[in-house]
């Protein structure tokens, strides 16, 4: 399903299941990043869902922890992001030791580089023109990658999408990520008793 008005880049709490038929094919990208082609396969033919929280704490910075789960109860990674630009090391089980920081950005503030077009492109005038900017490092694997997350149009409707660049070397694939968002059921299912 495609976001609802009142989701957005400051309101993403809920759940988003990444719609493979609108996203890019990201196969080239975890293989870059030295993900294995069995846990590849695995997230190619997987459901991946994403549980977001997003808050701001008593210093005024946002927090936006993510948990993905794939199809059948497969975990995968944990996202703790802080958006104040500030380096943290994280390690999860699919991309190992990286080092990140995030923040909010309005695309046309990117530095200048070979990957601003690609990242400031086809976002949708909201929320003052801000996004979130991510950017990775993993030193053992020898890549990195920069996301900006907001939302688009895609297909006519409005999604909640990530731009994502990965390089290693002299080598770099990009892809777009789209979401649908998925209603919170109301528990009963629709049965009747």
């Amino acid at each position: 399903m495609a976001a609802p008005k009142e989701k957005t880049i400051k309101n993403l709490d809920g759940k988003w299941t990444m719609n493979k038929t609108l996203s890019d094919d990201f196969d080239a990208i975890l293989a870059m990043q030295g993900v294995g082609w069995l846990t590849r396969k695995i997230i190619r033919m997987s459901t991946i869902t994403l549980t977001i929280s997003e808050y701001i704490d008593d210093k005024s910075h946002t927090h936006i922890d993510i948990s993905q789960v794939a199809t059948g109860g497969i975990s995968g990674t944990t996202e703790k992001r802080t958006l104040d630009w500030e380096e943290r090391t994280h390690k999860d089980g699919i991309f190992g030791e990286c080092k990140g920081r995030s923040r909010w950005v309005k695309v046309k503030d990117l530095d200048e580089g070979p990957d601003k077009e690609w990242l400031s492109k086809g976002w949708l005038n909201e929320d003052e023109g801000e996004h979130v900017h991510s950017w990775v490092v993993n030193e053992v694997n020898g890549w990195t990658a920069e996301q900006i997350w907001g939302f688009e149009e895609v297909e006519g409707k409005r999604y909640y999408t990530r731009h994502v660049v990965v390089r290693k070397d002299a080598d770099w694939k990009q892809a777009r990520l789209v979401y649908d968002y998925q209603v919170e059921s109301s528990g009963d299912d629709g049965l009747a008793y």
